[in-house]
């Protein structure tokens, strides 16, 4: 039986022959050069051992006609992430490999830029999948729009009853309300897009990320670009695949952690507040009070209820045609949502 790490070298061996073999083409040569300009794509990874490989692969196999690089930014790991990055690095030279001591996603992607060397930078995910054509298109859109952050949709899907539902209500309005890069909508500036392709120029002239935040660094980001005077652009030809969380226990503590961040953004943002951002922990605040107050004042347990039979209501409308254990998920992940996001914004970080 194969050992492991012969299987890494073999997948990584693969990857390598697949990219050589990007290499032989006939839109090759200078004027392709000016026109599909070197890109930079950074990754921060952590406990990926089993993933990197294929997440490396679908980075790799683009079609982007022009020089491409991957630098990853490998956290301390209990796994064998890095032996696996190493190999693949040593099987491509177009693989660099960075430290990231902290394991914090702010902390690698920092690293991960300050290492590249392209004007373009990409930001990968490592359980993200790039549509067909994403780099291209996203390299296209750079120059024809002159904005410093071109970006799509985060495309959840699932498997399983659980995953699948989340990734139904992380489509949804109802459940993420109507972020375009959740949700879909036409071209053009937006707050902020999933993951994102930049000019670097842009990333110097603002700082990168905020090593402080452990969420919503995208976000935060992205506002100082605006700030700034810089455009986020976003377009829903592009794609990027997200699993999401399969268990409630996980989904529970994603979405806490997020809405301590986003509360975070608003204290160092003031201008970023908005009503769908204090939705959910108005939305707490009426259901603790109702629930409690209804103790005293029955006609008060009317906001908990009718809160119940909106998710259940709603959640039905969002999954039909789904299969059976989709549908009887889906009131418990949206409240889950909902409650655990509205939460964590109303305690923010401990820090």
């Amino acid at each position: 039986m194969l050992d492991l790490a012969e299987t890494w070298e073999r997948r990584a061996l693969r990857a390598h022959l697949n990219g050589n073999l990007a290499h032989v083409s006939p839109s090759s040569g200078p004027r392709a050069h000016q026109q599909h300009p070197p890109v930079s794509i950074i990754m921060t990874v952590l406990n990926e051992e089993a993933h990197l490989p294929e997440a490396v692969s679908s980075v790799l196999s683009q079609d982007y006609p022009g020089p491409m690089e991957l630098v990853l930014a490998v956290g301390p790991s209990s796994d064998r992430t890095r032996e696996v990055a190493d190999a693949l690095a040593t099987a491509d030279p177009r693989i660099v490999v960075v430290d990231n001591p902290s394991g914090r996603t702010p902390d690698g992607l920092n690293a991960a830029v300050a290492r590249s060397r392209h004007h373009v930078v990409v930001r990968m995910d490592g359980h993200g999948e790039l549509s067909e054509g994403y780099i291209t298109r996203a390299v296209e859109l750079l120059e024809q729009t002159g904005a410093a952050n071109v970006g799509g949709i985060m495309l959840a899907e699932g498997t399983g009853p659980v995953q699948e539902a989340v990734a139904i209500a992380m489509r949804s309005p109802l459940g993420m309300g109507g972020e375009r890069f959740h949700v879909g909508g036409e071209a053009g500036p937006a707050d902020t897009v999933f993951l994102g392709v930049f000019r670097r120029e842009w990333l110097d002239r603002v700082g990168g990320y905020d090593p402080a935040y452990t969420r919503a660094q995208d976000w935060e980001l992205n506002h100082r670009i605006r700030a700034a005077g810089g455009t986020i652009w976003f377009t829903p030809e592009l794609t990027v695949t997200y699993r999401p969380r399969s268990t409630f226990r996980a989904l529970a503590r994603q979405f806490y952690t997020s809405g301590q961040w986003r509360r975070q953004v608003v204290r160092q943002h003031p201008d970023s507040v908005n009503a769908r951002y204090l939705a959910p922990p108005v939305a707490v605040t009426l259901l603790a009070a109702g629930t409690v107050g209804g103790l005293a004042w029955k006609p008060l347990w009317l906001l908990p209820l009718g809160y119940a039979a909106a998710v259940a209501v709603g959640g039905a409308w969002i999954a039909r045609g789904r299969e059976a254990g989709v549908v009887a998920r889906m009131p418990a992940v949206l409240a889950t949502m909902h409650l655990t996001w509205g939460a964590g914004f109303l305690r923010g970080p401990r820090d």
